[in-house]
């Protein structure tokens, strides 16, 4: 697979810190805040259609309850998805992907679309977020980013969509890191900023995957990490962290 480039900033589910996650509404905020690319969280309807949602349940960013994988998309595209955030947001639903998709491409804006299957639905997720992506992105445009904690649905991505890239996320250390990275022809590797070590950093860099840090809110960290080598940083203020700058 080709080299890939990752952006220094993406805005964590659109800019999470100035407005509802996963929404519309949250992907033209990052925008106007600065930021080039945005990473969202892609989960399955009980009805079979991609949205936006990181939980396996409505309950903390909708005004729905139960969950997301027992709910028509019907359903859940009338809750409010914006008021629990702020008065400001009432009225934001929850977005497709297929729409999400098409904001991106009128802001001229580039995604990391974390696929974030509820269990036992691994690989139906990851299917049917590359057929969204296929159907609903432009050819001309370079591909957005797959990523995901679960192997299978970066497996069945790889399968499905082999020109697709991917990245492998990775809360705690784990041994196998590398070698999972590789069977699944993964270009990045995304850490959490709590458990990433300067050493992890260096080897992850060395074994030429790209390296992002996730998620990472102060400006001194940021500048920290990126001294460890780490190229990108997803954050909930994007503004933030694009202003720091090595002095």
């Amino acid at each position: 697979m080709a080299a890939f480039r990752l952006p220094r900033v993406i805005g964590h589910r659109g800019a999470a810190a100035h407005a509802p996650e996963n929404t519309l509404e949250g992907i033209r905020e990052a925008a106007r805040r600065g930021a080039r690319w945005v990473e969202f969280d892609a989960k399955l309807t009980g009805d079979g259609v991609v949205i936006l949602m990181h939980d396996d349940t409505l309950d903390r960013t909708t005004n729905g309850r139960g969950p997301v994988a027992r709910t028509s998309f019907a359903d859940i595209g009338r809750l409010d998805a914006g008021a629990w955030f702020g008065e400001a947001w009432r009225g934001a639903r929850v977005p497709s992907l297929a729409d999400t998709l098409a904001l991106l491409v009128e802001l001229d804006m580039q995604a990391n679309i974390e696929i974030k299957p509820c269990a036992g639905r691994e690989v139906e997720t990851a299917r049917a977020v590359v057929e969204v992506v296929e159907r609903h992105w432009p050819g001309d445009r370079a591909l957005p980013l797959l990523s995901s904690f679960s192997r299978p649905s970066l497996e069945a991505a790889r399968v499905a969509a082999p020109a697709m890239p991917r990245g492998l996320l990775i809360w705690e250390f784990m041994p196998d890191w590398a070698a999972a990275a590789t069977a699944l022809a993964c270009v990045t590797i995304h850490c959490s900023d709590r458990h990433l070590t300067p050493n992890w950093a260096v080897d992850i860099r060395r074994a030429a995957f790209g390296l992002a840090a996730y998620t990472v809110n102060d400006a001194a960290r940021a500048l920290e990490l990126e001294g460890w080598g780490v190229q990108c940083l997803f954050t909930d203020r994007p503004d933030t962290i694009i202003a720091a700058q090595v002095a």
